[in-house]
């Protein structure tokens, strides 16, 4: 069983940076695919980030996060990051790692076969 837990999010000022993690337990996480999404409050859940399977491809959502996040992962580590840099009051809310069997960038909720709990991000102004 896949597991991936969440770790990283806190209350931080406009203009700061952070960087979340995702664990992944039952196998090396190159085998996935792996994405970030986000849930503003009062929001549907939207796409952020995703890193390919078995390769290093990369893809961001729009301008909304594109520059200014990097999704990246460690294999050694069996974990993926999502550094968030110049942060906005409008990049609050929770922060979910999604693991998909699937090849390619993977932008869509389908896509991705397991998901963590979250991990709360506040941005204040």
């Amino acid at each position: 069983q896949v597991q991936l837990v969440e770790s990283g999010g806190e209350v931080v000022q406009a203009g700061d940076s952070l960087r979340l993690s995702c664990v992944v337990s039952g196998r090396t996480v190159s085998n996935y695919g792996m994405g970030w999404f986000r849930q503003a409050p009062g929001k549907e859940r939207e796409f952020v980030a995703t890193i390919a399977r078995f390769n290093s491809n990369t893809a961001y959502a729009d301008s909304s996060v594109k520059g200014r996040f990097t999704i990246s992962r460690d294999n050694a580590k069996n974990t993926v990051y999502l550094q968030m840099n110049s942060l906005k009051p409008e990049d609050t809310g929770v922060y979910y790692c999604a693991a998909a069997l699937s090849y390619g960038l993977l932008r869509q909720e389908n896509d991705y076969n397991y998901w963590g709990q979250g991990t709360q991000v506040t941005v204040s102004s």
